[in-house]
């Protein structure tokens, strides 16, 4: 059960409505980066959560629900920079932010933008909708929620890392002080669940939650193979050196190495296409 409050979870302002920079915010709404992905995420990481320890349920449904509040948030300030919106861009281009105005300055993506901005007032009323900055809707391609703790820990952390990169980006761009100041805690919030999702793995194990899942008895896998890196050079260039390719192994359970990476296998030939495929009569056998 869920409950709500009509107030805002942090303050959202605008002094000079902007209907560039709110097409820009539909992205941190309906992009792969946005509020509605990690929103779901944690929703449906939550509801699927085994085990006895329940309180990562429980985390995953604060967090999840405090997501919610930065999609209103999100939503609120849309529709305050759509407020007094033209019908065209032609007053408010001149003068958005010289980058915007840079990328936006081309027949096409003039013409994508206008779009995005009729669509704004045809389909939605000036208001938010759940699209990414090119109008696509939000479709739930990006929505990891594996049943597995660290994995889903290490996907969330993840998604709030491309999540504050793109707030970082949006905080740039923008002009109005209002909206460098929303932004301005949406990236600390980022911030904040960036730590608590590693903080999990940590308390989980850290490195001794590897391999995910840990639950595999490795010695049921080709071991050889399960701490070396493969060069793949083709001029017998040596792979680069890092702590990937020596030194102990994250898990503590062997030693990196290197090898250059060479066929095991022999070259694939399939058998002839079947009668009634569409094929030619070359590939079925048959003169």
């Amino acid at each position: 059960m869920y409950f709500h409050d009509k107030r805002l979870q942090y303050p959202v302002r605008v002094e000079a409505p902007d209907p560039l920079f709110a097409r820009q915010l539909q992205q941190a709404i309906g992009g792969v980066e946005g509020e509605i992905r990690v929103c779901l995420q944690y929703f449906f990481q939550a509801w699927g959560a085994r085990g006895p320890d329940t309180k990562y349920r429980d985390m995953l449904l604060h967090t999840a629900t405090e997501e919610i509040g930065h999609i209103e948030m999100l939503a609120t300030a849309v529709a305050l920079n759509l407020d007094q919106a033209p019908l065209t861009l032609q007053e408010s281009a001149a003068a958005a932010n010289p980058v915007v105005n840079a990328v936006l300055g081309g027949e096409r993506p003039r013409h994508v933008v206008e779009g995005m901005l009729q669509q704004h007032l045809l389909s939605s009323g000036l208001a938010a909708m759940p699209v990414n900055s090119d109008g696509i809707p939000f479709d739930c391609s990006h929505i990891y929620a594996s049943g597995n703790l660290a994995g889903d820990m290490f996907a969330n952390a993840t998604a709030e890392a491309t999540g504050r990169t793109l707030a970082v980006r949006l905080y740039n761009a923008a002009k109005d002080p209002g909206m460098k100041d929303m932004l301005s805690f949406l990236i600390a919030r980022d911030t904040m669940h960036q730590q608590q999702w590693l903080a999990v793995i940590q308390e989980l194990g850290g490195p001794a939650a590897l391999p995910v899942p840990n639950s595999f008895d490795q010695a049921l896998e080709k071991q050889e193979f399960s701490y070396v890196f493969m060069g793949t050079h083709v001029n017998g260039e040596p792979p680069p050196e890092g702590r990937f390719t020596s030194g102990p192994s994250l898990d503590g359970k062997a030693q990196f190495s290197t090898i250059q990476s060479t066929p095991m296998g022999e070259e694939p030939v399939l058998g002839p296409a079947r009668e009634g495929s569409g094929a030619q009569a070359e590939q079925i056998g048959k003169m």
